[in-house]
């Protein structure tokens, strides 16, 4: 049994930080991701990750988001800088076993995705 269980969202103000925690996401998978969705809106990548290392990011965060991940841990983190209130939104992790090129996994969609967490809410305020 699989469970994705994300941490560490919240509210902030304009410009500061958070980090987001997806703990059972790592072992065993090969593409892993974090998405954001907000009312009224399609779900979208925020970034996705190979199990190499390699990361990419959706331009709307590149330069204030990164991706990683704890091996050891068996944890995805998303750190969040310079957080902007368009940032606001319901943030998912996902990770799938699937296979995957580097390509394919940093140009993942939503939908490509199988393992989900139940996702957390970030707000940021102005």
């Amino acid at each position: 049994q699989v469970h994705l269980v994300e941490s560490g969202g919240g509210s902030v103000q304009a410009g500061g930080s958070l980090r987001l925690s997806c703990a059972g996401a790592v072992s065993g998978f090969i593409c892993m991701g974090w998405f954001r969705q907000s009312p009224g809106k399609e779900r979208e990548t925020v970034g996705t990750i190979m199990s190499s290392g390699n990361a990419n990011y959706a331009d709307s965060v590149k330069g204030r988001f990164t991706i990683s991940k704890d091996n050891v841990k068996n944890t995805l983190i998303l750190e969040m800088n310079s957080l902007d209130p368009e940032d606001t939104a319901v943030y998912y992790c996902a990770a799938d076993r699937g296979l995957w090129s580097t390509e394919l996994c940093l140009r993942a969609r939503h939908t490509d995705f199988y393992y989900w967490g139940q996702g957390t809410q970030v707000t940021v305020s102005s």
